[in-house]
């Protein structure tokens, strides 16, 4: 029987958000060995919506979905790299804050960086994961859930008046799988599974008082999933490619007992129903313009008939140049517009393994009309430019990045269905990256590129893997093939000037990036990797001028201003130089060109102890930090300390490459002769 629909002003908001989290991983949702009572005593306890769909299979775009309402192609947030949340768009927050609220979020992870747009509205944006101007490849830029919570707990305690609207993110059970202790123990033969019950035990320590306060409480508190993940099904290994059940079925719960009785909802519902439903329950008036319906009729046990849920999974499309995916589900069916085109019974078939297109051809066309509703809205993905920093942490976090051409016609050959092996390749590319077997990820890497040239996500990853190998030639040639392919691009064209630096091209880095750095919106890498070359140019008040400019766009980059510092020390500005130094190092300790640098300050002022101290302490933050090596050996050496300088200097021949080294090398294989003759 149908319930009052009840609503209360001045209720506070909890938003949860687990990343990728597939429904069938909670007890609640019929998973028998699931280790979610946190999770299952909320669905008890409150309204638990089975058949809820998320509209994107990535995490920036899910999350604006579910902050502002829209669906991707109206926010125009399409994959992780990219794009940004547009400022002045509504969400949550900023219609909250206008309403007395208090307004916190707290994340776990780069890709819902505060860069990325979605800290409108909040009053604090928690975003402090781990990061670094200089991180190594794939250390995770992301905190463990109970950091996280910690976090969100001591600002709820510190409390104030107002009703408050917190969200918390949780990205434990994100790729790689690597579960806390005492969970992998527990879980020893499913790493996923111990991820998601540390993000269980996570949401207890969140939602533990508000269990039991019960009726009395005043919180509302809603916990979804932005993404599901594949484990395997359909040849996926994680997420992205592909919109089937296990990546776009996510669990929604809505938890408020002075409101809502507990109760199961079987009706088709997606993330851009959670705004209209909060400020329903919160007795606000609904946001104007916004597709999605207040869920507590449903909640209450009101049917109000079937709602189309569109989707769309378009990372293939952005980084790879395969086709892109659109769909719709309704009533029990689902449709994914692809060149070879999939129709399912859910009800029938939930695992998705029998595709009707062929043989149920009214159903087909009935869900392509439906999809074409949405699409009409579509004007099709608008990337902006992708800094290199941007794209080196999306791909520590697992993401594959790289600026593929959109619009052009797609054919079978482009469906991901025949191509999710190469994603699995690239997977398995990126696991050996992580256990440093570089020779291996390179030789598969070289195979996918072979079998798909015109992929830029595969150039990239392959000019990162070659430029470890000791091989800058063949990694400048990687961008390059990855810069004709997608010339627009701004960001791989700062990564292949950084390359070109590197290789002792300067003069190509000026021509290349030329255009890129007179538009006024250019890009911070753009803008730091020419004024790189220029001072490689020995153009120093052209160099200075490129790297004002970068440090204007943003004073807080660290390694920016490094990079000014070793340009005014070239130019005799020793006071300017340590100036920067001195201020990057205010921003991170931990920058060993830094150190580095105060040490060749230190050596050109006379100052050889300083100097010594600054080039130990630059090897200590960065072991493989071949300038540091050379300066101190050739350092201890001139001091006659030929024991000492001989170790680092052993290093340096043994490790340093010679395609950038060869002069030092062979001066320092001589001094190692004379020494030990």
């Amino acid at each position: 029987m149908p319930s009052e629909v009840r609503r209360e002003a001045g209720l506070s908001v909890l938003l949860i958000t687990v990343d990728t989290l597939r429904a069938d991983a909670l007890g609640a949702y019929g998973n028998a060995s699931a280790p979610t009572p946190w999770m299952d005593r909320l669905a008890a306890g409150g309204v638990r919506f089975t058949r809820a769909h998320a509209h994107n299979v990535v995490t920036l775009p899910s999350h604006s979905n579910i902050l502002s309402g829209r669906p991707p192609f109206s926010h125009g947030v399409r994959d992780n790299a990219g794009f940004r949340f547009p400022r002045g768009t509504d969400t949550l927050a900023t219609i909250l804050g206008r309403h007395g609220y208090r307004t916190a979020a707290f994340v776990s992870a780069f890709t819902l960086d505060s860069r990325f747009g979605l800290d409108a509205g909040f009053d604090v944006y928690d975003d402090g994961f781990a990061e670094g101007d200089r991180a190594p490849a794939f250390v995770l830029p992301e905190r463990p859930g109970a950091q996280t919570v910690a976090a969100a707990r001591a600002w709820l305690a510190a409390g104030g008046p107002a009703p408050y609207f917190g969200w918390v993110h949780i990205y434990d059970p994100h790729a790689p799988y690597r579960p806390p202790e005492p969970f992998a123990s527990r879980f020893p033969a499913d790493a996923y599974l111990g991820e998601v019950a540390a993000a269980d035990a996570a949401v207890g320590a969140l939602v533990g008082d508000l269990l039991a306060e019960g009726r009395s409480g005043r919180t509302l508190v809603v916990l979804t999933g932005d993404h599901g993940e594949s484990l395997g099904e359909h040849g996926e290994k994680t997420h992205g490619i592909f919109a089937y059940e296990a990546t776009l079925h996510i669990p929604l719960l809505l938890f408020a007992p002075r409101l809502l009785a507990p109760r199961v909802v079987e009706d088709e519902v997606g993330h851009v129903d959670l705004v209209p439903t909060v400020l329903d329950a919160l007795d606000l008036p609904p946001a104007p313009g916004l597709p999605g319906r207040s869920l507590l009729p449903l909640a209450t046990g009101r049917s109000s008939g079937a709602a189309a849920t569109y989707f769309e999974a378009l990372s293939g499309q952005t980084t790879r140049g395969w086709a892109p995916l659109h769909g719709v589900a309704l009533g029990g069916w689902k449709y994914v517009d692809l060149p070879l085109p999939e129709l399912y019974d859910l009800g029938a078939d939930p695992r998705e393994e029998r595709n009707l297109a062929a043989s149920r051809p009214a159903e087909l066309e009935r869900l392509r009309a439906s999809l074409s509703t949405f699409r009409r809205q579509d004007r099709g993905p608008t990337r902006s430019g992708e800094d290199p920093d941007v794209r080196e942490r999306l791909r520590a976090l697992g993401y594959v990045s790289g600026a593929a051409p959109i619009g052009k016609r797609y054919t079978e050959e482009d469906d991901p269905k025949r191509l999710i092996d190469l994603d699995a390749s690239i997977e398995t590319v990126i696991a050996r990256h992580r256990a440093g077997d570089i020779r291996g990820a390179l030789a598969l890497c070289e195979e996918v590129v072979a079998r798909r040239p015109d992929m830029p996500a595969a150039l990239l990853q392959l000019a990162l893997l070659r430029r470890k190998a000791g091989q800058p030639g063949a990694a400048v040639e990687a961008l390059r093939r990855a810069v004709a392919i997608s010339p627009e691009d701004e960001g791989t064209a700062a990564l292949l000037g950084s390359y070109l630096n590197e290789a002792g091209q300067a003069a190509e880095t000026v021509r290349r990036l030329e255009a890129y750095a007179a538009r006024k919106d250019a890009g911070l890498d753009t803008l730091a990797a020419r004024g790189a070359a220029l001072a490689q140019l020995g153009r120093t008040r052209e160099a200075l001028a490129s790297f004002d400019r970068a440090v204007a766009l943003d004073p807080s980059r660290a390694f920016t201003l490094v990079q000014r510092a070793t340009v005014r020390l070239t130019a005799g500005d020793d006071g300017g130089a340590r100036a920067d130094l001195e201020a990057a190092l205010s921003l991170d300790e931990g920058l060993a060109l830094a150190h580095h640098t105060l040490g060749l300050l230190a050596a050109r002022q006379g100052d050889d102890a300083e100097a010594e101290r600054r080039f130990r302490r630059a090897l200590a933050l960065d072991p493989g930090d071949y300038d540091a090596m050379l300066n101190l050996g050739s350092l201890l050496a001139r001091r006659g300390r030929r024991p000492e300088a001989r170790p680092y200097l052993e290093r340096f021949v043994e490790g340093a490459p010679s395609a950038v080294y060869a002069r030092q090398i062979a001066r320092v294989r001589a001094w190692l002769r004379t020494a030990a003759s």
